[in-house]
C-alpha cells in the first residue's frame, strides 16, 4: 500500500478546464522559467510537437525527448519532454507537469497516469493539466493541490447534423476505425476534392506531412480518429462526428459526453469560435448532450485506475500477487487486465519460460519483456511468441538478442512498396523494434539498430504520405492558398453551399509537393549545418536561412531563404534551424556555463550573468560592485573555469580564440541587423567604426579604450605596462598601432589617484 509521495514545501497546482484553454502552452512556458523540468504528454505525436516548440526556444542540446519508440538524449538535458509512460520520474527536476490527467480513468493506460499523479513531483513545482472532471479525485488524493479552473478561450457551439456536401472548409471528420476513415476520405475526394488523413498509427513524420497538407490549405478537410482529441494543434473550425461508437480494446461502446467534448473541442483555436456536428445520416446529438458539450458540464470522475508500483519479483507468483494488490483508497480501482499483465499471465503458462525464471533478476527481466507494446495489434498468440523469443534469448547463453534474428525480422520491413494498410503494418512493427533496440542491454550495437529502424520508418512514412495523397486527394483540385484572414463568419460558412469540385480552382501546384530533403533536415544532426561569414545557415552549399535580430543578443531569430515550401514545411524547417541556433549559442557560451561555476555566490552569479550578456567580456567599470564583492572562492572558481578577473576587463580566455571571436561577431551582426566586418583572426586592436557602438565592440571581444578597439586580454597586458611606466613606442608595438595613437589609450588606463582598484 502506498499513498501519494509527500510534497514537502513544493507547490502543487492543477490547471483544469475544457479544450482550448491554453493549459499545455502555459505549462511549457512555466517549465521554461525553471532551471530544469519535465512534462508528460498523452501521445508521442503531441510529445514531438512540444519537443519541437521547446527546442526552438532553448536548443536541442538542452532538451530530451523520450517516448516508447524515440529517445533523443543530449549529454546534459535540462528539460524532458516525454509520453506519460516514458517519464523518468525518478530523475529530480525543478518542475513536473502531467497533461490530460483525467486519463487516470482510461481502461488500459489509467494506472500509469494515476502513478504519475501520486508520485510525479518537481522539486519546486508540480502541475496537473486536464478536464475538470478529475477535480474530486485530486481533492481526495492530493489535497494540497491548488486548483485553477480555466475557461475556454472561444465558444463551442452545436450545429446539428450536416450532410457531406454541407461541411464547411476547415472541417475535421472523425471516425474510430481505419476502414471508416478511408471510406470518408474517399467520399471527400470524389465530392470535395480530397482530405488529409490523421490516424494514431501514423509516425510523427507521416502525420506532420498530412497536417502540413491541410494547414497549408491544399485540402479543406481532415479525416481523423480520436487521435486529434489530445491537444494536437490544427486550424479546425468544425468537427463532424461520422461515428459515435468505438472499440476500446475490449468492446464496442458509445462515447460518453466528456469523450465527445474532448474531440469536439478541437474546433476553434484561440479566440475563434468552433462548431461540432454529426455527419448525416447520423441524427443530431441529443439536445442534453449538445448543451453539456457547449457548457462544458459533465459528470465528475469518481474512480480512477491504479496498480501497485511496489512489485515483488522474488517469483512469478509473487509478481502476479503484487500486481493484484488492493488499492489503498476507495476512489482507486485495481487495473487487473492491462496488456503487460495479460502477457505475464500468458508467459507464466510456458514451461520453458518458467524454467528460466528462478530468481528475482530473471523475473524482473520477464516483466520488462512483458512491457514491450503490441503496436501491431496482432492476435495475442503472435505477440506472445515474440515476447517469448525475446525473453528466452536474453536468458540464454548469449544473454542478448542474436543479430541474425533481429535482421531477419527487420530487413523485410525495409520495403516501401504496398498499399496503405501494408505500410501501416510495417510501420507498426518498426515501432516495436525501435522500442526493443532502445534497451541497450539487450542488443549489440544498439545505436546502429536504432538508426536503422528510424531510417526505415522515415522511408515508410514518405511512401505512406504519397499513398494517402494519391488515394485521397484529387490532383486537379489540390492547391496552395494563403491562410490569411477568412471572409465571413463561421456560421455563414456553415450555412453556405460549397460549389461542386469541378467549379473550383484546378491550378494544381507541383511546387506544393513536400520536398524530401526538408524532412531530412528536420531530423539532421547539429553538425550538418554551418554558418558562413555573413551569418547564413548552410546545409553543404545550400543556403537555408540567415541570422536576424531576436529578443536579445543571445537569442537571434532566423529568416528562411528557401522558396517553394508549404506553410507546414516552412514552420518545421524554421523550428529546426531556430533550435540549431540555440544549440550553437549554447556551445559558444559553454566556457561560461562550466560546472565549476555552479556554486557561485550572489556577486559571482551577477558577474556570470553580465559575462553571458557580453559574450565573454565585461568592463570592470560596468561591473564594479560585483567585482568588488567577489568572494575569494568565487574568484578561484572563475579562474579554474578560464575566466580572468583583471583590473580593466573580466573575460573568458577561451572566448577570445579566433573561432569564438568570429561567432561573437556573427551574433552582434544579427543583433544590429546589418553587415558587420569581423576583426581579422590575428588582430590585437583596430580603429572602430562610428556606426558601431562601444557595447557591440565589447561583445565582439574588443572593448573600446581611448578610441581604439583592443582585444580583451591585450587590454590587461597594456594596462600593466602603462602602470609600470612603459614608453609609448613599446605600447604601440603591443597594440600594432602608431606611437601617436597611444596617449589617449594611456590616459584611459591610468588609475585615478585615490580611487579603489575596484
Amino acid at each position: 500500500m502506498h499513498p501519494p509521495r509527500a510534497s514537502g514545501a513544493q507547490s502543487i497546482a492543477a490547471q483544469l478546464g475544457p479544450t482550448n484553454t491554453g493549459k499545455t502552452h502555459r505549462a511549457v512556458e512555466r517549465m521554461l522559467q525553471h532551471e530544469s523540468g519535465m512534462i508528460g504528454l498523452p501521445l508521442r505525436l503531441l510529445a514531438r510537437e512540444v519537443y519541437d516548440r521547446v527546442t526552438a526556444r532553448v536548443g536541442e542540446g538542452a532538451v530530451a525527448l523520450v517516448t516508447g519508440e524515440e529517445k533523443r538524449l543530449p549529454p546534459r538535458p535540462r528539460y524532458w519532454v516525454c509520453t506519460v509512460e516514458a517519464m523518468p520520474i525518478e530523475r529530480e527536476v525543478d518542475f513536473i507537469a502531467i497533461d490530460e490527467v483525467q486519463l487516470c480513468g482510461h481502461r488500459e493506460r489509467g494506472h500509469v497516469f494515476t502513478d504519475r499523479l501520486l508520485h510525479g513531483r518537481g522539486r519546486q513545482e508540480t502541475w496537473f493539466l486536464g478536464a475538470d472532471t478529475i477535480r474530486p479525485i485530486l481533492e481526495r488524493l492530493v489535497p494540497t493541490t491548488v486548483i485553477d479552473r480555466r475557461p475556454r478561450l472561444s465558444r463551442l457551439l452545436g450545429a446539428g447534423a450536416l450532410p457531406l456536401r454541407g461541411l464547411p472548409p476547415r472541417t475535421a471528420v472523425v471516425a474510430f476505425s481505419a476502414g471508416a476513415v478511408y471510406r470518408l476520405a474517399e467520399r471527400l475526394r470524389v465530392r470535395r476534392g480530397g482530405a488529409a488523413v490523421v490516424l494514431g498509427a501514423l509516425s510523427p513524420r507521416a502525420r506532420n506531412a498530412q497536417v502540413a497538407l491541410y494547414q497549408a490549405g491544399e485540402v479543406d478537410y481532415l479525416v481523423a480518429t480520436d487521435a486529434i482529441g489530445m491537444g494536437l494543434n490544427m486550424d479546425v473550425d468544425c468537427v463532424a462526428f461520422a461515428e459515435l461508437c468505438k472499440f476500446d480494446g475490449r468492446q464496442t461502446r458509445e462515447l460518453d459526453e466528456a469523450e465527445l467534448a474532448q474531440i469536439a473541442g478541437r474546433a476553434g483555436r484561440h479566440h475563434n469560435d468552433g462548431r461540432f456536428a454529426t455527419l448525416a445520416p447520423l441524427p443530431p446529438l441529443p439536445a442534453a448532450v449538445s448543451h453539456a458539450i457547449e457548457d462544458h458540464r459533465f459528470p465528475v470522475q469518481r474512480r480512477i485506475l491504479w496498480r501497485s508500483r511496489d512489485l515483488d519479483t522474488s517469483s512469478v507468483d509473487a509478481l502476479v500477487a503484487s500486481l493484484r494488490q488492493r488499492p489503498f483508497a476507495a476512489c482507486l480501482e485495481l487495473q487487473d487486465g492491462a496488456e503487460d499483465t495479460r502477457a505475464l499471465l500468458r508467459l507464466a503458462q510456458d514451461r520453458e519460460v518458467m524454467a528460466r525464471t528462478r530468481d528475482a533478476e530473471s523475473v524482473g527481466l520477464l516483466w520488462e519483456v512483458c512491457q514491450i507494446p503490441d503496436y501491431r495489434q496482432l492476435q495475442l498468440d503472435d505477440h506472445f511468441q515474440l515476447l517469448r523469443s525475446v525473453f528466452l534469448q536474453l536468458q540464454g547463453p548469449r544473454q542478448g538478442l542474436a543479430e541474425d534474428w533481429i535482421r531477419c525480422h527487420v530487413d523485410p520491413l525495409d520495403d516501401a512498396h504496398g498499399d496503405i494498410d501494408t505500410l501501416l503494418a510495417r510501420m507498426a512493427f518498426v515501432r516495436t523494434w525501435t522500442y526493443i533496440t532502445h534497451h541497450t542491454r539487450w542488443v549489440n550495437d544498439a545505436r546502429a539498430w536504432q538508426e536503422r529502424a528510424r531510417a526505415i520508418e522515415d522511408r515508410l512514412s514518405d511512401a505512406l504520405h504519397d499513398r494517402l495523397v494519391a488515394r485521397f486527394v484529387d490532383p486537379t483540385s489540390r492547391r496552395t492558398r494563403s491562410r490569411g484572414p477568412r471572409d465571413g463568419s463561421l456560421g455563414e460558412q456553415l450555412r453556405a453551399v460549397v460549389p461542386p469540385a469541378e467549379t473550383r480552382r484546378e491550378d494544381a501546384d507541383a511546387s506544393a509537393e513536400i520536398p524530401r530533403w526538408i524532412e531530412g533536415l528536420v531530423a539532421a544532426a547539429h553538425e550538418r549545418f554551418r554558418l558562413d561569414d555573413v551569418g547564413r545557415i548552410l546545409d553543404g552549399d545550400r543556403v537555408l536561412a540567415r541570422l536576424a535580430a531576436g529578443v536579445d543578443r543571445l537569442r537571434p531569430e532566423i529568416t528562411l531563404l528557401v522558396d517553394d515550401l508549404g506553410a507546414g514545411q516552412r514552420l518545421r524547417l524554421h523550428r529546426r534551424l531556430l533550435a540549431w541556433t540555440r544549440d550553437w549559442v549554447a556551445q559558444l557560451l559553454a566556457p561560461l556555463r562550466d560546472e565549476r561555476l555552479a556554486g557561485l555566490g550572489a556577486a559571482g552569479r551577477g558577474l556570470a550573468y553580465q559575462l553571458e550578456q557580453g559574450l565573454g567580456t565585461v568592463l570592470v567599470a560596468h561591473a564594479r560592485e560585483q567585482v568588488r564583492e567577489l568572494a575569494p572562492r568565487d574568484r578561484s572558481a572563475f579562474g579554474r573555469a578560464g575566466v580572468r578577473v583583471g583590473q580593466q576587463v573580466v573575460f573568458s580566455a577561451r572566448l577570445l580564440q579566433p573561432s569564438a571571436l568570429r561567432e561573437r561577431s556573427l551574433l552582434c551582426q544579427a543583433e544590429m541587423g546589418r553587415r558587420l566586418e569581423p576583426p581579422r583572426s590575428d588582430a590585437v586592436s583596430f580603429l572602430p567604426s562610428s556606426e558601431v557602438s562601444d557595447a557591440t565592440y565589447a561583445a565582439m571581444g574588443f572593448p573600446v579604450i581611448g578610441g581604439r578597439a583592443i582585444r580583451a586580454d591585450i587590454v590587461e597586458t597594456v594596462a600593466k605596462r602603462v602602470a609600470a611606466g612603459a614608453r609609448p613606442a613599446e605600447i604601440a608595438q603591443r597594440l600594432a598601432c602608431y606611437p601617436d595613437e597611444v596617449e589617449p589609450i594611456r590616459r584611459a588606463l591610468v588609475p585615478v589617484r585615490g580611487r579603489s582598484r575596484y
